[in-house]
């Protein structure tokens, strides 16, 4: 053995041949945390020591190559001042430079995920081969970073300028096939071939068939640019990206900043400018809440696995209810491996069942994800029927009826009569209390909520909701059915609006006090969305349609009268009045025309703003902050609440609901994450600034004490 640590081993062969392997020991992956860059490091410089090797080749002892840097570590590190992470990074450089400049050639074998660092180190060798399987790719943008073990530098080098800006300043992961055709990989071979195709490239070296040293110089020189062609190719790249990052996600425009400014440079002096722009770009909010967000979402896939240790494995599962919303459940667990009974009382809604399905699978075959075959067997895994004949082997059930306390209860007792005993019966309600409907039932220890958010298929969050009674079984058999059916469950406990639209319907209060009080709808919007919402409250209300809004408002109203009910006519309930419902039957705040693409596009309508005069103020333009801080403030105070109260077990729980659940703008991290940029003690006089707009401006006891103690949500 050559070396040997807990991450890293170098080995001799045959023939002056030697094999790097990474086999991180204890964890499942491997991936580039602290010690395995300084035992990478250590191994380099035992290999310069050993004047008998000829060649090298580097391995993975696990299912993946290396899956990147371990995030865990960035939290710690990113407090420390520029000039420390710049130093970290040069530091850690040295360890992928002492590889490169190896005095033998050298080509990694990529057997599974090469991601961020682990792709790093696959290009600090001179060659590359690829199996068909694995993936590879550089996504550290979506962290709000970009590159730092010299992505930025050798990337260009190798691939040219124009692949490395869409490599780098995307984020995404490819195919083998991609990696091969824009030059990432030299090689792809099946997997049973991986090795002996690495040696057999090596070997091309060594008898002087391909020239490595002139490989390997390519990534150590300026890229070979002429100026005004170098600053040409920057500058449209630099236009493109930052058009399509938007001003929020600055990591992929100083990316192509970095490379363009180290352009001219050789690799030491390209990789000081790379490692300063990541020290700078590693000190931005977006960063700090991207990698929160990571991390927050790793706790989730955790908790969730848990859970699934206690379920029973569902084989066949039902929905009840075949409208829109029955058509989307039923499709999204067929196509993830369940099949699925979707159950009504009227032919005509199986038929609009079926037709969403059948719409979304078609959408996936014309979008080259699904074959037609592939379609043809998840559509037939879909069963519509009016009767229960076939529920005796059904392990869950998912009610989507209409949103009406009695209609539910009645629905679900007749179906907890027809199905075998202990099947899971779990209601899609988005409102009504889950301790209520199960009033009706038998056996309340097998009911849950499961509410699903619309469009089925493209809303990540499921809630699954604990009911004063349900079982840990039933909550973990609807956690794991969640999961298989490629959802995020989260688990949360029963209230009024549960955690989502709890925390929701504050925003619209204040967006709704904002109308009163003679701000312009149009304004608050544009001015929400340019905070980071994909939609404003006002075009979100049309999407949500105003109609379910306004019901769901009493709800909330009723649930929590102190801080959700109003005393004054409410414009959103003008709509719904005058029949105006959103998206839906094409007119609520906007009107709706039809584009190009077949798709609903919001216009002005002035009729508007003549129903909602007479209930509202006297026309007055807000500053932006003002409009900001008063839809803010009543949504993350109720986060808050839900906190405190166990709604939500944890902080990472509650901003992942919100970002996967409405669309929280993800690059501030999440409700508690935006009051902790802002500072608790200062959120807190924030909300004291605007508590004459009453009780949803009122801080809680906990987060006075909090400000007290100078204590944050992220500790």
């Amino acid at each position: 053995m050559i070396y040997q640590g807990k991450a890293v081993t170098v080995k001799p062969l045959e023939d002056g041949i030697v094999e790097l392997n990474f086999d991180l020991e204890g964890e499942s992956v491997n991936k580039f945390d602290r010690g395995t860059v300084e035992e990478l490091g250590a191994a380099a410089a035992a290999l310069k020591a050993d004047s008998s090797i000829k060649g090298m080749i580097v391995t993975s002892g696990k299912g993946v190559f290396i899956v990147g840097a371990d995030i865990t570590e960035f939290t710690d590190m990113f407090k420390m001042p520029e000039e420390e992470i710049a130093a970290w990074c040069l530091k850690s450089n040295e360890a992928f430079c002492a590889i490169e400049d190896l005095p033998f050639p050298t080509v990694t074998a990529i057997n599974g995920l090469a991601l961020g660092g682990g792709l790093e180190m696959c290009l600090a060798t001179d060659f590359r081969v690829m199996s068909s399987k694995a993936q590879v790719g550089l996504p550290e943008v979506k962290l709000g970073l970009f590159p730092g073990f010299g992505g930025t530098v050798r990337m260009p080098r190798v691939i040219g300028v124009d692949n490395a800006v869409e490599w780098i300043a995307a984020g995404g992961q490819h195919k083998a096939i991609k990696a091969l055709n824009d030059g990432v990989v030299d090689a792809v071979v099946e997997p049973d071939k991986l090795r002996e195709a690495a040696l057999a490239l090596l070997q091309q070296c060594l008898d002087e068939k391909i020239d490595y040293k002139a490989k390997r110089q390519e990534k150590l020189e300026p890229l070979k640019l002429a100026p005004m062609e170098n600053m040409m190719a920057f500058q449209s790249c630099t236009g493109m990206v930052m058009q399509q990052a938007g001003r929020n996600f600055p990591a992929p425009v100083a990316a192509v900043q970095a490379m363009q400014a180290h352009a001219g440079m050789n690799r030491d002096k390209a990789l000081e400018v790379e490692a300063k722009g990541f020290a700078k770009i590693a000190k931005t909010s977006a960063a700090s809440s991207l990698v929160g967000l990571f991390l927050n979402d790793q706790a989730l896939k955790k908790t969730a696995s848990k859970w699934e240790k206690q379920a029973k494995p569902i084989q066949q599962a039902a929905v009840l209810g075949a409208g829109i919303m029955g058509g989307g459940i039923a499709f999204q667990s067929a196509s993830k491996g369940t099949p699925i009974i979707m159950k009504d009382i009227a032919d005509k809604a199986l038929d609009l069942g079926m037709s969403e399905a059948t719409k979304l699978l078609a959408k996936r075959v014309s979008r080259g994800k699904m074959d037609a075959g592939t379609m043809g067997k998840v559509l037939s895994s879909i069963r519509p029927t009016l009767n229960y004949g076939d529920f005796e082997n059904v392990g869950i059930v998912v009610e989507a009826v209409v949103e009406n306390t009695k209609i539910k209860q009645s629905v679900l007792a007749e179906v907890e009569q027809k199905a075998k005993e202990g099947t899971i019966l779990a209601s899609n309600t988005s409102t009504i209390s889950i301790t209520k409907l199960a009033e009706a039932l038998k056996n309340p220890e097998n009911f849950v909520g499961m509410h699903f958010f619309n469009p089925v298929h493209m809303m990540p969050l499921v809630e699954v909701i604990r009911g004063e009674k349900s079982s840990d079984e039933a909550i973990a058999t609807t956690v794991a059915y969640a999961k298989k059916m490629g959802k995020t469950p989260v688990v949360v406990n029963d209230c009024p609006g549960f955690l989502v639209n709890r925390v929701l319907f504050p925003y619209f209060g204040g967006f709704s006090m904002m109308l009163r009080d003679g701000a312009d709808f149009q304004k608050i919007d544009k001015v929400m969305e340019k905070f980071g919402w994909p939609m404003g409250p006002a075009y979100l209300m049309d999407v949500v349609g105003i109609d379910t809004g306004v019901h769901a408002a009493e709800v909330m109203a009723e649930g929590f009268p102190e801080r959700m009910k109003h005393d004054y006519k409410d414009a959103s309930e003008v709509m719904f009045e005058n029949d105006r419902y959103g998206q839906k039957n094409g007119v609520g705040y906007y009107k709706y025309e039809t584009d190009k693409k077949g798709k609903p596009k919001k216009v002005v309508d002035q009729t508007t703003y003549e129903l909602i005069k007479p209930h509202v103020g006297a026309p007055k333009d807000f500053e932006d902050q003002e409009v900001i801080d008063r839809l803010m403030i009543p949504m993350c105070l109720e986060l808050v609440r839900c906190l405190e109260e166990n709604i939500v077990s944890s902080v990472a729980d509650a901003d992942m609901s919100l970002i996967m659940g409405i669309g929280f703008p993800p690059f501030r991290g999440g409700a508690l994450k935006y009051i902790d940029s802002i500072g608790v003690k200062n959120f807190v006089e924030l909300c004291d600034k605007y508590s004459d707009l009453g009780a949803m401006y009122e801080p809680t006891a906990k987060l006075r004490e909090m400000a007290a103690n100078g204590e944050s949500f992220y500790q």
